[in-house]
């Protein structure tokens, strides 16, 4: 059956400095902290591992919660230093900070808000794939509808792009899981899987947070909705559907190892 590349986006809850809220790094890691036990208590619970791209504050601030992350069998990546304020050197001291902390090595990266990154810079630091691609239109974030849908090879470094639906190219990231009919949701993911033999989502910890109950942060209703609890329950069952049908959740670094041992296509004949 299909495989599952399950991951999150580990970082600062920064969400409210886009919508002119000021909030500093203590409130933004509590808020993190608590949504990603609640996510390794999913995956706990299901027996499943996924992929958690840590940037380097939270990695810094949070030993202990990687060091969780590490111990219930998941992939530890990189995501940037500071979400809010990403830099060039980002992509060098991410690893540098991530492996430090978690005494291993980082063999991918996802560049925050999924923007470009150098491919130059990845293969130079060593990495050996990138995820900071999601090749859907999303009017003021994405606009990728020519870019490769499924994995391709790129300076040396796989490219790992997350899911959309074939042909239309609706994506399938944390945002439809929150808005879609849940039965919509896992008849899209399903469909995809049967296309591609591979589904590849993120999500955020602070997704996993009672969002709702935090005026203050004035976050935009369709980021709130089904946040919290909510957000656990979709989680859970989202993984038992996929469970269920026989798929096989695995590390991205997995993935790598598995998809290179068979072929290793160009970019030119990446669908």
């Amino acid at each position: 059956m299909g495989k599952i590349l399950l991951s999150f986006d580990t970082e600062e809850f920064d969400v409210p400095r886009e919508h002119g809220v000021n909030i500093t790094l203590e409130e933004s890691m509590k808020v993190s902290v608590e949504g990603t036990c609640r996510i390794l208590d999913v995956l706990n619970r299901n027996g499943v591992h996924a992929t958690f791209f840590c940037t380097g504050n939270f990695a810094r601030q949070a030993p202990d919660v990687v060091r969780r992350i590490m111990d219930e069998g998941h992939e530890v990546a990189c995501h940037g230093v500071d979400h809010w304020q990403p830099k060039a050197t980002d992509v060098a001291e991410s690893k540098q900070i991530v492996e430090g902390v978690t005494g291993r090595q980082a063999n991918g990266y996802r560049q925050p808000r999924m923007f470009a990154v150098s491919d130059s810079e990845l293969a130079r630091v060593g990495y050996r794939y990138n995820s900071s691609l999601n090749p859907a239109f999303i009017p003021g974030r994405y606009m990728h509808l020519s870019e490769p849908r499924t994995w391709f090879m790129k300076g040396g470094v796989m490219q790992i792009p997350a899911s959309v639906t074939p042909w239309v190219r609706f994506p399938l990231f944390w945002l439809a899981l929150h808005n879609l009919p849940e039965a919509l949701y896992h008849a899209l993911v399903r469909r995809t899987l049967s296309h591609d033999d591979y589904f590849v989502t993120y999500f955020h910890p602070w997704e996993f947070f009672e969002l709702n109950a935090h005026p203050e942060y004035k976050i935009p209703f369709i980021i709130r909705n089904h946040s919290g609890h909510a957000m656990v329950q979709r989680l859970d069952r989202l993984v038992k559907m996929l469970t269920a049908h026989g798929h096989e959740f695995i590390t991205f670094t997995e993935f790598v190892e598995r998809s290179l041992g068979a072929s290793s296509p160009s970019i030119a004949s990446a669908r």
